[in-house]
């Protein structure tokens, strides 16, 4: 069974239902390896500098932005740590909308939210909600090192993450010479366009997408099966061990975190003022006073035995 991306909590309002991130796709490309074709010896990549032609060990590598032709800008780990979004397991629903809203070319790789055990009343009551209602939630979530945009949909018994692309990633289509324009400008006749209606009609059918398969990599991979067979080659591999489930307990009084979820959309909170520079300089020359004080207060006071008591889960 394959692993999860993470296991971490889904979303939405004041209600937290405990899920594992799993892939919602399955590769299968074939790899193919360069060899060399006078000894059939693998060919490396080799990190090699430009200048010189010497390889460089990856300690000696750093990242830099190319921001004009030939001018780099070189950033430190600490830059791109900075940078980078808390490494936290949450899918944070923002808000929700109608699916049919989202324009496919946002959509850009899928994943499956798996429940926790006893989570099951949590995730089946945000699925079904989403599924009556045809809505999305618009979430934000964290995969390695990158925060991604993403829309939690109901799928069958699933719900399912589809990461999104954001606005600056698209391609305008107004950027490419596109024949705009009614029918007519181009001097298609109404009988050209019913005829292909009732072609497009006669070739209508139901979307069965287990009727399309990669032919090509089926033809590939015989022609490989045949080439081992006959050179008498064999490949081996072990299957990685599975992850033991942690087990987990939800036991949520769902009915209060709804209706405190939707009380705290209704009331709006007060902001707090925002402090001077005077009162900021007061404040922090009275910050080392105090904690002095409390130094000396924590000398004077009689040491007292703690129990160390026991967490519970």
């Amino acid at each position: 069974m394959a692993r999860p991306i993470w296991t971490g909590t889904l979303s939405f309002g004041l209600l937290n239902v405990p899920v594992s991130l799993m892939s919602g796709e399955r590769r299968t490309d074939l790899h193919f390896r360069m060899l060399d074709s006078r000894d059939r010896k693998p060919v490396r990549y080799e990190r090699v500098n430009a200048e010189t032609g010497e390889e460089v060990p990856w300690k000696e590598i750093v990242k830099a932005y190319e921001y004009d032709k030939g001018s780099y800008v070189v950033l430190e780990e600490a830059d791109i740590k900075a940078a980078a979004p808390e490494s936290h397991e949450t899918v944070e629903v923002e808000t929700f909308i109608d699916a049919a809203d989202i324009d496919p070319r946002y959509y850009e790789k899928p994943y499956v939210l798996v429940p926790a055990k006893k989570a099951e009343k949590g995730y089946v009551l945000l699925r079904e909600t989403l599924r009556n209602s045809k809505r999305a939630g618009i979430a934000r979530v964290v995969i390695r090192t990158r925060e991604y945009l993403a829309a939690v949909l109901p799928q069958g018994d699933a719900l399912v993450l589809m990461l999104l692309r954001y606005p600056q990633e698209l391609v305008d289509p107004a950027d490419y010479p596109l024949p705009a324009g009614k029918a007519s400008d181009y001097r298609l006749s109404p009988k050209e366009l019913q005829m292909a209606e009732q072609l497009i009609d006669s070739m209508s059918g139901k979307w069965v997408p287990d009727d399309y398969k990669d032919e090509f990599r089926d033809r590939l991979q015989a022609i490989i099966r045949k080439r081992i067979k006959g050179k008498g080659n064999t490949t081996e591999f072990e299957d990685a061990d599975e992850p033991e489930e942690e087990a987990a307990t939800n036991v949520v009084d769902f009915m209060s975190l709804l209706k405190q979820s939707l009380d705290a959309k209704k009331r709006t909170p007060a902001r707090k003022p925002a402090a001077t520079p005077a009162k900021a300089a007061a404040k922090a020359a009275k910050a080392p006073a105090k904690k002095a004080a409390r130094k000396t207060a924590t000398k004077k006071a009689p040491a007292r035995k703690t129990t160390a008591r026991r967490k519970t889960g």
